[in-house]
């Protein structure tokens, strides 16, 4: 399977290289573009700030140009918090998209959105301060009527990037329970 990962608003980090690696071992492929041109930050409010000055467009524009040389052969979108946001609106656009991968963040989902089926898996921490319960019921609605087959995973107790061993939201447990459900969803497709 051929996997663009999106990085989150901390930048390109090695958490996830070292995703990336764990995912090549499994025997994938994977792109990690870096949206950010080597920029990393060591808060959310840094990342968030760099995104509001890069502006969302130039953002789905660098994501899109990353993806093209590879999205022929159909990819699956997969992203941490910010990057699951890019890879949801990546996955709706490609027609040929294999999945989708969210890892802590989802987007808005236009209500004329349509996709055939698509296979998505959605990990996050319960609750997660960036996905609260309502906006998360209203996604699930909203991804099922434009046609995605979606499972939900929830981690009680872990932080927002509970996945990223450097960050204060660290839990290895659910870390290891999301990468067993995730390389399980990857071998599903």
């Amino acid at each position: 399977m051929n996997i663009m990962l999106f990085h989150s608003t901390y930048g390109l980090r090695p958490a996830v290289h070292a995703a990336a690696e764990r995912l090549r071992a499994a025997g994938h492929e994977v792109q990690v573009p870096d949206l950010f041109a080597g920029r990393t930050f060591e808060t959310v409010e840094e990342g968030m700030a760099h995104q509001e000055e890069i502006g969302r467009d130039e953002l789905l524009k660098r994501a899109v140009l990353a993806a093209a040389p590879f999205s022929d052969s159909g990819l699956v979108y997969a992203g941490f918090s910010f990057g699951g946001s890019i890879a949801q609106h990546l996955a709706f656009a490609d027609d040929k998209a294999r999945g989708l991968l969210l890892l802590h963040g989802t987007s808005d989902i236009a209500d004329d959105a349509a996709v055939d089926e698509l296979p998505v898996q959605l990990h996050l921490a319960d609750p997660d301060p960036f996905e609260p319960h309502d906006w998360l019921t209203a996604w699930y609605l909203r991804m099922q009527r434009a046609g995605a087959d979606v499972e939900v995973h929830r981690y009680p107790g872990a932080g927002h990037l509970y996945t990223d061993p450097d960050l204060p939201d660290y839990d290895e447990e659910a870390a290891d329970q999301t990468w067993k459900a995730a390389l399980a969803f990857l071998d599903s497709l």
